[in-house]
């Protein structure tokens, strides 16, 4: 079995920055955890950055969300706390200007991956979007995301986001 671990967008800005929330900075230990088991397991480990530029309020979604945030290089930009000693110069990363990467889904689908789990942030945004595409990419995989390892500023939003996630087939464990 191929498996592979993506961890979304667990950065600084939507931890304890500019979009971070109550409760994120709890994610830090089980993803952690996870990433520790699952390269002990031998299986690949994968991380995405939401990046943006100085020109992101004109962007669509600086305009829907007038909050600069991400911006490459800035310190909201890196990885929250442990979670960035586990992404190395060898680490694949994915920076995407928007929710989902199309980058990671050819990725995926090019690796053939038989298991996808995703976690991190945000469970509404785009931890659901980089699962309905890792679906796209793996129709026959087995996709997942583990509730303790995923969270929203939203608490009905994330249970929610969970909900259709289910609904498109992908496993919620640790609800």
């Amino acid at each position: 079995m191929k498996k592979i671990l993506v961890v979304v967008d667990y950065q600084r800005d939507f931890v304890d920055g500019a979009l971070g929330f109550p409760g994120a900075e709890r994610l830090e230990a089980p993803i952690c955890a996870r990433i520790e088991q699952v390269r002990a397991e031998g299986s690949e480990v994968v991380f995405t950055f939401d990046t943006h530029h100085g020109d992101y309020l004109e962007t669509r979604e600086g305009r829907d969300l007038p909050v600069p945030h991400c911006i490459k290089g800035s310190e909201g930009w890196g990885l929250y706390g442990g979670v960035a000693a586990h992404c190395d110069a060898q680490t694949r990363c994915f920076e995407k200007p928007t929710f989902g990467s199309f980058e990671l889904a050819e990725y995926l689908r090019a690796g053939q991956y038989d298991e996808v789990e995703l976690c991190g942030l945000v469970s509404n945004i785009c931890v659901i979007s980089n699962a309905a595409l890792a679906r796209a990419a793996l129709p026959e995989a087995a996709i997942c995301v583990d509730a303790r390892c995923t969270g929203g500023g939203d608490p009905l939003l994330n249970e929610k986001a969970l909900d259709v996630m289910q609904g498109f087939f992908i496993e919620v464990k640790g609800r």
